[in-house]
């Protein structure tokens, strides 16, 4: 728990300094006097001063402000109007409020180099299994196969194709597969066949495509669930089950979610001898209804995996160039996912809120400092494009304002302002909610 608190209140603060700080360097630039920097809100615990501007860290560490002259909140003396940020033009408000999110976004390209440079191990991708029945059995996929492209676009890592899976899956596109073989084989899947699938965030499994090579053979048995109950042990291999033969692990994990609280007969072969007993899958709630669950996991073949395995090296020269691409595609997503959301073609429920996010710093942060640099990174992103939403009370709901103005020649009322301001607020304490309650439901779901 310390480990993830500190985790995320150092990522939190790094990310929320430098927004602020893009804000506060940019106006000083446009001759704008700048009263308070804060990170945190609340009563300052610390201040110091440094020219005109007080300097505090405060103790609520969720973001930070600048805090500029402004007639607007206080009277101003004639000699510093000049100073004042409603005072300046349009373009020079516009280039304050977008300096925040481009500060964001120029610090994830910052990070993103620096792990690129320290090396990265990627896996390349490879088809360890298919499920059957699945659009990808239907499309003739086989285990062994290697992706290059998708929909014309090259595929280095499981990473790019999950990637581009995301978007072609939640644009309903046909999914058109190259493979790495000298006959330039190719495998669809066609838009109609992906109409019934569930949103997925992986965006793999719902076709029925895994990197991993699994084996209907027990690899781990949880304590304290049925399976462990019912005697199962690591290296039983999976026979028969409610009659049926099992062939692959997805089939048998599909009966076994699907019938939760239901007894089912089992056989396994144990030492070179078939058993058979009879178990009952566990009743688990989750947000499509109960699946049942036993508690088990497969045998994986980890050699397969070692062979998908690639380090990978870049010079600063290499490095940069592909730091930007990542960011433009780490933003590009997050907006494609964030236009589903609003849409309807993609479940809210992948919102992740606070919880989330601290889980997954501290989860980065036990496994080295190049993890948490990308994880960093990626919500730099993430704060970036959030902030540019068109939303009042964040950067792009003034960007908004400041457009209308443009359009208008002259500024929105003060009446109007705080309405918005209102209605921004509201959306955004519902989102933080909606998301928090996302976390709280996926932590006790497991």
């Amino acid at each position: 728990m310390l480990t993830t608190l500190l985790a995320f209140l150092v990522a939190l603060g790094v990310l929320v300094t430098f927004h602020e700080f893009g804000h506060y360097w940019v106006a000083r630039r446009c001759g704008v006097k700048v009263l308070r920097f804060s990170i945190g809100f609340g009563t300052p615990l610390v201040t110091w001063r440094r020219g005109d501007t007080e300097w505090a860290l405060a103790p609520i560490p969720l973001g930070g402000y600048v805090k500029m002259l402004d007639e607007r909140e206080a009277a101003v003396p004639a000699d510093q109007r000049h100073q004042a940020f409603n005072r300046q033009t349009v373009g020079k408000r516009m280039a304050i409020v977008v300096a925040g999110p481009v500060a964001n976004l120029l610090l994830a390209v910052v990070l993103y180099a620096v792990v690129l440079m320290q090396g990265v191990t990627i896996l390349l991708p490879g088809v360890g299994t298919v499920q059957s029945a699945s659009p990808a059995a239907e499309a003739g996929f086989r285990a062994g196969e290697q992706i290059a492209t998708l929909n014309g676009e090259p595929m280095e890592s499981w990473t790019d194709l999950r990637l581009g899976l995301m978007e072609a899956l939640a644009a309903r596109e046909t999914l058109v597969f190259g493979l790495a073989d000298p006959a330039g084989k190719i495998r669809t899947i066609p838009a109609e066949r992906l109409a019934d699938l569930a949103p997925d965030p992986s965006g793999v499994a719902g076709i029925g495509l895994s990197p991993a090579k699994v084996f209907p053979i027990i690899g781990t048995v949880l304590p304290d669930s049925e399976a462990a109950r019912r005697g199962l042990q690591v290296g039983d291999r999976l026979l028969t089950l409610a009659g049926q033969p099992i062939a692959q692990w997805d089939t048998f994990a599909r009966t076994i979610h699907a019938n939760p609280d239901r007894p089912l007969v089992l056989t396994i072969q144990r030492a070179g001898q078939p058993l058979t007993l009879t178990v009952t899958p566990a009743a688990i709630d989750t947000p499509s209804g109960k699946v049942g669950r036993l508690g088990l996991a497969p045998q994986t073949d980890a050699r397969w995996l070692e062979q998908l395995k690639q380090d990978k090296h870049y010079s600063l020269f290499e490095a940069l160039p592909a730091a930007v691409s990542k960011t433009y595609h780490t933003a590009a997503s997050s907006l494609s996912m964030m236009g589903r959301m609003l849409l309807g073609q993609l479940s809210a429920n992948q919102l992740s809120g606070p919880l989330m996010i601290a889980d997954y710093a501290g989860q980065t942060a036990r496994q080295g400092l190049v993890a948490y640099l990308e994880f960093m990174a990626l919500i730099s992103v993430s704060l970036g494009v959030l902030n540019l939403l068109p939303i009042p009370v964040l950067d792009g709901g003034h960007l908004l304002y400041y457009v209308v103005e443009l359009c208008r020649g002259k500024p929105l009322s003060e009446h109007t302002l705080g309405i918005g301001q209102r209605i921004g607020f509201f959306v955004l304490v519902s989102l933080m909610a909606f998301a928090l309650f996302n976390d709280i439901q996926r932590l006790v779901t497991g």
